[in-house]
Formats: C-alpha cells, structure tokens, sequence
C-alpha cells in the first residue's frame, strides 16, 4: 500500500508546483485541481502498468485521506465570519444551496441520469464545488468515475464564473453595489478558489464580502451531509437492506469539521500555525483529488455521457440569474 500513497504524494508534490506557476495561478486553478488533471492523466497513459499491490495505497488516498482533508479544511473558517456578513448572506446562501440542490435532483430525475452523479454535481454547484463532491462521496459512497466526472463540471463552470463575474461588473450588467455583488459572488461561485480570483478582479470591498459569503456557504456542508446520510438510511430501509446500508452512516469527518471549525473559532493557534495547516490540508486534498483522477479513464467519462455537464450547465444559469435577482432586490429588504 506504501507505494500507491508514495507515488500520490509525488503527483501531489508536482501539482503544487505546476499551481504555483504564473499562467496557472493566474487562472486561480488550486493544486487540488492540477492535481485531478495529472491523475486523470496518468490514469489513461500508465496506469495499466500498474502492479495490483500499489491500488490499495490508491485507494486509501481517495478515501482516508480525503476525510482527514475535509477535517482539516475547518481551519479556514470561524463562526466570526457568520457575524460579519449579517442575516441577508445567510439567507441567501441557504436558499442558493436549498434551490440548487433540490433542483438539481428533480432536473436529473427528468434527465434519467445516474442519481451519484445527479447528487454529486448538485452539491458541488450548490455549496463549494470539488471539496463538496468530495465530503458528498464520503458519504453515499460512490464509483470514483463519478466522482471525477462531478468535479470536472463543477470546476468548468466555476472557471467559467470567475472570467464571466468580473467582465459583466465592470460593463454594468451586473448592477449592483460593492456589498451586494459580494453576497451575489460568495453565494453562487462554485470552488472558494474562483470566489477569490473573481472577487480580486472586482475590488477589496466586494472581494471581503464574497469571501465571508462563501465560506458561510462551506459550513452548510455539514447539515446537507447529514440529511444526505439520513436519506441513505432511509432508502435503504425501504429497499430491504438489512446489511450496513440499512444503518445511519453518519458522516463523522463533517461533525469533527464543524467541532474543528468551533476550536479555530477560539483563535487559541497562532496564524503561522493556522497557515501551515491550511496549506498541509491542501495538500492532503489535493492527493485525495489525485487519487481520485487516477481511478477515472476516458471510457468512464463516455460513460457518464453528456447529461452531467447539462445539469451542471442549467444550474449554472439558475445561479446566475437566481442569486442576481436575490442580490437585487431580497438582500436590501432584509
């Protein structure tokens, strides 16, 4: 197993230092995303000459380590920044990921798609892109195909956002105040990382706001993924599943993050330490992602077919068009 961590830790080491090349960071694309490019690259080149001892190692990186991950990723958040943004953000935001979620299922149901992958693109788009896949894949444990291909549309669409967000600002569509386009981007970007690039590109003041917005969105992680586990149960105990589908599987990596979340509340660490974590945690996702593209092949992705990326696409439009009307006219009256 030793091998399959060593060689994804490698993979890792590369996509932190290709992020940190000056083209790619100035499509704010995180390691974690040049980390599921080279896995899926290797997954289609030289994977086949992988030995059978190193899957285990592979795999123990695209699971274990992906809920140490999302544990960790706390540390990027206190219930501080709740305060900041007041009752308008929280509103929006638990609208935004209520619609986008609920809709996105009833949209897959109509489209016949496969309800892992119907469940995992809704909740990227609706909460904070791939490390919500990811938190979503812990918990109804699904094939890592769909899980790559759930990541790929969410990553799409969030590029798509950061480039489109700022051009629209600037030329006057999006007409709204510094404040307001802040609870507009925070609530409807995909990845944090496409909130900071498009946030940055609109000013300091709609940048603070769209960040407190988006990582108010990342704490709503944890009740989704408990009412998604819940359902899980439920289903299976409608189905006659008297095995371990049949029992709660509660999603203890989302309860620790919210307990994780409460400590860094407490400032009791120094930033430098909270710094290192943080980038520690990147890291750890960023195997996880790795892992996880070197367990998808393109065959797997002609598989899925095209209705994922036409979901991912319809709840884009929904997030636009909803989140600017709720910035416009629902934010001022609360």
């Amino acid at each position: 197993m030793l091998h399959g961590v060593l060689l994804i830790a490698l993979f890792s080491c590369a996509a932190f230092y290709i992020g940190d090349m000056g083209f790619v960071k100035s499509l704010s694309l995180s390691p974690m995303i040049v980390g599921i490019v080279l896995g899926m690259l290797y997954a289609n080149s030289l994977r086949n000459n992988l030995p059978d001892t190193w899957v285990p190692g592979i795999q123990f990186c695209s699971k274990r380590v992906l809920r140490i991950g999302i544990i960790l990723y706390g540390f990027r958040l206190t219930f501080q920044n709740v305060l900041d943004v007041g009752l308008a953000a929280i509103v929006v935001d638990a609208i935004v990921v209520a619609v986008t979620i609920c809709g996105g299922i009833l949209i897959g149901r109509l489209l016949k798609m496969d309800r892992g992958i119907t469940l995992l693109t809704s909740v990227g788009s609706a909460i904070c892109g791939a490390a919500a896949v990811l938190g979503t894949e812990s918990a109804i444990k699904v094939k890592p195909y769909k899980t790559a291909v759930a990541v790929s549309t969410v990553v799409i669409f969030g590029t798509l956002a950061m480039f489109l967000y700022p051009i629209l600002y600037r030329n006057g569509v999006f007409d709204l105040d510094p404040k307001a386009m802040g609870v507009f981007a925070g609530s409807t970007i995909h990845e944090v990382a496409h909130v900071v690039g498009a946030g940055n590109a609109m000013g300091k003041e709609v940048s603070d706001s769209a960040i407190i917005v988006k990582m108010i969105r990342v704490m709503m992680l944890v009740p989704v993924l408990l009412i998604i586990s819940y359902s899980v149960m439920r289903a299976a105990m409608r189905n006659g599943d008297s095995g371990g589908r049949g029992k709660i599987s509660l999603p203890w990596f989302a309860i620790l993050f919210l307990v994780v979340i409460g400590f860094n509340s407490l400032d009791l660490l120094p930033a430098a330490v909270v710094d290192f974590i943080n980038t520690f945690d990147t890291f750890l996702l960023t195997m996880a992602m790795t892992a996880l593209g070197a367990e998808t092949s393109i065959d797997k992705f002609k598989k899925a077919g095209f209705k994922p990326f036409l979901l991912a696409f319809i709840l884009f439009a929904w997030l636009i068009g909803g989140g600017y009307c709720m910035a416009k006219w629902l934010v001022p009256m609360i």
